[in-house]
């Protein structure tokens, strides 16, 4: 637990990437071009992944900033195929409530484009699956709560660098948010005061893995960004 009774000390910079400012623009370059390669997908390959390397990609994530430096976030990474097939059953079960009219006209008309629809094989084929939480308050050992702050900020971030991480080592990702989600809490043994956000299958694409046409649409730089 992240101690809540520090005083502010102010200690040296443990580390910095540190980068000449000339060569700031072909870095900058170089990532924007890596990261142009990642594609949200649902073909996913049964090949293995190392533990090792799903572990990193998420001690990775957990550098994130977050709120009062709380930190207030879990990550289940799923191998167990059992397990993975009963996330995949009570997601379906959502999802179908989901496309039988439970989430409006409005809605499934901007899914259109993306062709997506209640089965969801791809939680059941990737080879893992990294179920995102988030701490609505913290606990004390003692088991009284305090309050954390900036939760769906600081987990936005650390789910952003989660994918940027995986996607750096080669792998793909899918955001899954089935609606409602506690059955996650049960499946995961997760305690009341997490909130289940996302469901990641991760692993390699199938050869002949596609994306939505939609999905290669871009806002261009002028619909994205002032300059002041």
């Amino acid at each position: 637990m992240v101690s809540h009774h520090q005083k502010y000390h102010p200690v040296p910079l443990p580390a910095y990437n540190s980068i000449r400012p000339e060569k700031a623009q072909s870095e900058a370059d170089n990532f924007f071009k890596r990261m142009s390669k990642r594609h949200s997908i649902r073909d996913f390959s049964n090949t293995n992944i190392d533990e090792n390397v799903i572990r990193t990609a998420i001690k990775t994530a957990a550098r994130a900033p977050s709120g009062a430096n709380q930190q207030p976030w879990h990550f289940v990474a799923i191998k167990d195929a059992k397990m993975k097939h009963k996330i995949r059953d009570a997601a379906e079960a959502e999802e179908q409530k989901f496309y039988n009219g439970g989430s409006g006209d409005e809605w499934l008309a901007a899914l259109e484009p993306i062709g997506t629809g209640p089965n969801k094989s791809h939680i059941t084929t990737a080879p893992w699956l990294i179920v995102v939480f988030a701490q609505r308050y913290g606990l004390r050992d003692d088991g009284s709560r305090y309050k954390h702050y900036y939760v769906p900020e600081s987990v936005g971030i650390a789910t952003g660098i989660l994918i940027t991480a995986l996607h750096n080592c080669g792998l793909s990702t899918l955001t899954h948010t089935p609606n409602p989600m506690s059955f996650l809490n049960g499946l995961c043994q997760r305690p009341k005061n997490e909130k289940p956000v996302m469901i990641m299958p991760v692993g390699y694409p199938t050869p002949n893995a596609t994306v939505p046409q939609a999905s290669l649409y871009k806002k261009t730089e002028s619909d994205i960004l002032s300059i002041f």
